[in-house]
């Protein structure tokens, strides 16, 4: 039997665990937290799952894929992680990100719609699109309750067999490491067949010259009227804003926050207090969008992170024999979760090479698979 060391319980890790375990390898998750711990960024409240990757058909389809697994996973654990409201997107121009979105989708046989402006009021109580080329419309997209989904994964992990240890672990090389794989987990070697550092926004530390950056991001959810709720009002992106936000799920409110790179963070001893600055930001953009909503008292608020590529590609690669980095997920990769780790899985078992664009190679900058860059 396969054996590997698991390094981090986000939803990549906690996700690979469970894939690898099912697949018959013998696994160990280490985590130094617990599974969904606020300082994670997967243990944000909600995440959005959205097929729309402009002209990139690769993460179209994956997000396709994982839009089932969650499903299935649902289904195993008994509880709905995902709400499936559908979500529209705010084009300003007519041959934009949006544009390219749509042409793929269509081409790839995933349901979506390009719609007026004016029909934004079909779907929320309160709308101004006067600024917009057109509506893009994907009713197989929602929100995943992304905490619970991390908790519910790792669960599942270890119902699977999945030894979970709750412990720093911290790489291990050269003599230290005569055979297989090795990890230092407080103090003592362990080995294995295959060693992946799946730790988000502590991977810098880990492993010097990576192509990642982790930075602040700031998230707001704000007391709407109970009409503005999931699956009642659809979640919502304006690509060209660098804003998206999601109708009320589960009484922490109406989510209405920017994607735009905030400044950089340390995320185990990182300030957890938003900036009033975001506030403004999100009200500034509520005032423009929805105006009803403008002075909406703030209901609650999270401070994640984001581990982010110069590309937006992720990263998986391997470091030395054996060891692999998995991570940069760039705050588009948490809907991905089930199938990513699928195709990780299928990596490390040998069946195929990673695709060229996750190596540890110099990327050239880029936003379009996450956010124009712009601010509101």
């Amino acid at each position: 039997m396969k054996s590997v060391i698991v390094v981090g319980s986000g939803i990549w890790g906690s996700s690979l665990a469970l894939r690898l375990a099912e697949t018959g390898w013998q696994v160990t998750l280490v985590e130094q937290h617990r599974p969904g711990h606020v300082r994670q960024a997967s243990a944000g409240e909600t995440r959005l799952l959205r097929c729309s990757h402009g002209d990139d058909d690769w993460y179209a389809r994956l997000a396709w894929q994982a839009r089932e697994g969650w499903l299935r996973l649902g289904e195993r654990a008994g509880e709905d992680l995902y709400v499936e409201s559908g979500m529209l997107w705010f084009a300003r121009k007519p041959d934009g990100w949006e544009h390219a979105s749509a042409q793929v989708l269509k081409n790839l046989d995933i349901e979506c719609e390009v719609l007026d402006p004016a029909d934004g009021r079909r779907f929320f109580p309160d709308f101004r699109g006067d600024d917009l080329s057109f509506l893009l419309w994907e009713p197989n997209a929602g929100v995943l309750r992304a905490r619970r989904a991390t908790q519910v994964t790792a669960a599942l992990a270890q119902a699977a067999g999945v030894r979970l240890v709750r412990a720093r672990a911290v790489p291990v090389a050269g003599d230290e490491a005569p055979y297989g794989c090795a990890v230092e987990i407080e103090g003592e070697i362990h080995h294995a067949d295959r060693v992946v550092w799946a730790c988000g926004g502590w991977l810098p530390e880990l492993f010097d010259g990576l192509p990642i950056t982790v930075t602040k991001q700031d998230t707001l959810h704000f007391a709407a009227p109970p009409q503005w709720s999931l699956p009642e009002t659809p979640a919502w992106v304006d690509h060209g804003a660098s804003a998206y936000g999601h109708g009320d799920v589960d009484g922490v409110g109406m989510k209405a926050t920017s994607d735009a790179e905030g400044p950089p963070y340390e995320p185990e001893h990182g300030p957890r207090v938003v900036d009033p600055g975001s506030v403004e930001q999100a009200r500034g953009y509520l005032r423009r969008r929805f105006p009803s909503l403008a002075e909406l008292p703030v209901l609650f608020t999270q401070v994640c992170q984001y581990a982010l590529t110069p590309d937006a590609e992720w990263l998986l690669a391997e470091v030395s024999p054996g060891v692999w980095v998995l991570g940069g997920d760039s705050g588009h990769g948490f809907k991905h979760g089930p199938a990513w780790a699928g195709y990780v899985a299928g990596v490390l078992d040998g069946a195929y090479e990673p695709e060229p664009r996750f190596g540890d190679h110099p990327r050239t900058p880029s936003r379009g698979l996450r956010t124009s860059g712009q601010t509101w």
